[in-house]
């Protein structure tokens, strides 16, 4: 373990230099010991970073006590009324008895804490492994969970976080990557046409599907952000919560071929419908909630390219194979779109 007196020396920035540098840059392991320790928890020295990207998250040791997790907030991504709205929603499901690491009130009684240019909430630190997706009680134990989590996220709206729709995730992205030179030069008008083509099919399953329901939501309910033990799962990272249809937290469950899937799904609902009612028209949502994950994602990458750590991590993105192999995917997903929805039988 490095001695703490010596972290600042070793990641010292110059302020001309911290003028040239994205914003995380600053944020050294003596800063990150240094804002835990003023919300009140005494760090032992302990510091090890986490997987994260959008965020910068690491496990802090404390004296006389166990490691938490503490995540420092993007700065500029969203507001405090925001970020403090998926506290309340993660304390929320918390007294519900919905398995969530919510954060931990400082010594203020804040779960939001704020450290020279930075916003930061501590959290328990919780074990746990990928949930096996293809086991059918995993299934169904994964829908209840989801089935409690929605009967909670239906109780109110969210009022300063943003919807997960057509416009947000598919128009705003694509706009963005056209106009900011993101997409380059040779690729520009292929994908022009068919992101154009996608919003079409996409704006079409919506108006098949008819209205639909929305509520606050988890936003990005993938396996990596489930921890799952012999007892269970827990939930983590609300960060990307907003508000959308129900079926959004439970098509990223479903991977392999349309009858896997489509087995996956019924598993799924029979959980689900054990705690809260689901509108089968929201089946015809998958395609393009996936059409519009697949817009967002290649808009995310490029908005954050500033960051060191996305060229570091993701050192594919911008080149010409990752661009002719998105349009190949953009292709198949406008093809996904004209298939029969899931489940389209019962």
């Amino acid at each position: 373990m490095i001695p703490r007196h010596s972290l600042n020396a070793l990641y010292h920035v110059s302020s001309e230099e911290n003028k040239n540098i994205h914003p995380y840059q600053s944020l050294t392991p003596e800063r990150v010991l240094d804002a835990v320790d003023s919300a009140g928890f005494r760090s032992d020295g302990r510091l090890l970073a986490l997987n994260s990207y959008e965020n910068r998250v690491y496990q802090v040791g404390i004296e006389d006590g166990a490691p938490v997790v503490v995540k420092f907030y993007r700065p500029g991504r969203w507001s405090d009324a925001a970020v403090l709205e998926e506290h309340a929603f993660a304390l929320e499901l918390a007294e519900a008895e919905v398995p969530v690491v919510a954060p931990l009130p400082g010594a203020d009684g804040a779960t939001l804490q704020h450290f020279e240019n930075f916003r930061f909430a501590v959290f328990p630190r919780r074990g746990g492994h990928w949930p096996e997706l293809d086991d059918p009680e995993v299934q169904l134990r994964l829908g209840r969970f989801l089935g409690r989590l929605h009967a909670v996220g239906a109780v109110r709206p969210f009022r300063h976080r943003p919807a997960l729709d057509p416009i947000t995730f598919g128009r705003q992205p694509r706009d963005y990557l056209l106009g900011s030179g993101a997409v380059p030069a040779q690729y520009r008008e292929a994908y022009a046409v068919i992101t154009q083509e996608l919003l079409d099919g996409v704006a079409a399953g919506y108006a098949e599907a008819g209205p639909v329901r929305t509520l606050r939501l988890h936003g990005d309910f993938h396996p990596g952000n489930i921890l799952w033990t012999e007892s269970g799962a827990h939930l983590v990272d609300l960060d990307d919560a907003r508000s959308g249809p129900a079926v959004q937290d439970l098509w990223m469950l479903l991977s392999g071929e349309r009858a896997q899937m489509a087995l996956q799904l019924s598993d799924l609902l029979e959980g689900y419908e054990e705690f809260n009612d689901f509108d089968r028209r929201e089946l015809r949502l998958i395609e393009p909630l996936r059409a519009l994950r697949l817009v967002h994602y290649t808009a995310w990458l490029a908005e954050r390219w500033s960051d060191p750590a996305f060229p570091r991590a993701f050192p594919w993105f911008n080149t010409p194979k990752y661009w002719e192999e998105h349009l190949g995917t953009l292709r198949e997903q406008l093809e996904r779109l004209t298939e029969p929805p899931l489940g389209a039988a019962w």
